[in-house]
């Protein structure tokens, strides 16, 4: 049974998916961020709705590629932003009309006769700022569909294009990052929002960016890709359609901990009763550098690539036979030493799959 072993809950000291996305896996219910905003917190911070409804205002009164609007829109949302930071106050700032004052300025304005010469001022930074501030607000759950009810996701998935129509730059980088982690938010533990992301269009220019030259870049789409692929059998389907296999097993040799991490992470979603796919994935070549991260100086790396390994024994007797070849069993039993408890479970699942008579 796939639910033998149970990978604990990953905390976040700031509890923000979008700046510590959490494990998404084989043994683990989809799970719900707890922040508690009791009436006295409520009381506590209702002084800064004055403050969150001028910020506001000035959002639906800017919207125009002028340089002043468009500065002001953009100090407007930093404004919320740093407000939404704040857990206790993400209520406050959605209760106050900013979702759709943000969901706007995911748009670019038309470029007027007032435009500075044919150039937008502040070009890629206040859609960002706006798909920024949109993915903190995605952290409470009644606030995702709230968010998509708005129209947000058409715009972030024209934002993950941004680099077609737009010189590649830190701004345009940043943009597109800040939107792949929107959707991450967004989709984290709802299943109609993520279907939503596939009929938007969202998983194509996904696995695009999984090739892009910032790393930034490369780690919030298969951030993304992650979420979407959790337990959503067509959103599976349509990544693998869309060619993701090759890069994610490329992403699987990075030196770069953070995308090896979210490449075997993306594998791992991918496999998860999905039996197709598995052997997809194994006939891509995608078993030697994941028994390659069981050396990984990344433990959540190495959590990840013991169950992927754990997942691929149950495929049958010779996948066993290659992963013990392959060199497997001494790492793995190495990481049975581990002080990390998280990582003696998964490798012990894993030795106990291997173990297993078929």
């Amino acid at each position: 049974m796939e639910n033998q072993a149970k990978r604990s809950k990953q905390s976040s000291s700031s509890g923000r998916r979008s700046l510590k996305r959490k494990l998404e896996g084989d043994f683990e219910d989809d799970r719900k961020v707890s922040s508690p905003f009791s009436h006295d917190d409520d009381d506590a911070h209702q002084d800064l709705a004055p403050e969150v409804r001028t910020q506001v205002e000035i959002l639906e009164s800017t919207f125009s590629s002028t340089e002043a609007d468009r500065a002001s829109a953009k100090r407007a949302i930093h404004v919320l932003s740093e407000l939404a930071k704040n857990e206790e106050i993400v209520n406050v700032v959605v209760d106050c009309g900013a979702v759709p004052a943000l969901v706007k300025h995911l748009q670019v304005p038309s470029l007027g006769s007032e435009g500075d010469g044919g150039q937008m001022p502040y070009e890629h930074e206040v859609e960002k700022g706006s798909a920024f501030t949109l993915g903190l607000l995605a952290i409470k759950p009644e606030h995702q569909q709230l968010i998509v009810d708005a129209e947000a996701l058409p715009h972030l998935v024209d934002l993950l294009k941004r680099h077609k129509t737009a010189q590649n730059s830190r701004a345009v980088n940043g943009v597109i990052r800040r939107a792949a982690d929107a959707i991450t938010n967004l989709a984290h533990e709802n299943s109609s929002i993520k279907t939503r992301v596939r009929i938007e269009g969202g998983i194509p220019p996904l696995v695009e960016l999984l090739e892009f030259v910032d790393a930034k870049v490369q780690r919030a789409a298969a951030g993304a890709l992650r979420t979407l692929a959790f337990k959503n059998d067509e959103n599976k389907n349509q990544i693998v359609e869309c060619n993701a296999l090759p890069t994610l097993i490329l992403m699987l040799r990075s030196e770069d901990t953070a995308i090896h991490y979210e490449a075997v992470g993306v594998i791992g979603n991918l496999v998860h009763s999905s039996p197709n796919i598995k052997k997809d994935v194994l006939l891509a070549g995608a078993l030697q550098p994941v028994i390659g991260l069981l050396s990984s100086s990344c433990p959540e790396s190495q959590r990840e690539a013991a169950l992927l390994l754990g997942q691929f024994a149950a495929t049958d007797s010779d996948c066993k036979i290659h992963i013990v070849q392959r060199g497997a069993v001494p790492p793995l039993i190495e990481m049975l030493q581990s002080l990390d408890a998280q990582l003696r479970e998964m490798s012990a699942f894993a030795l106990g799959r291997l173990a297993q008579v078929t």
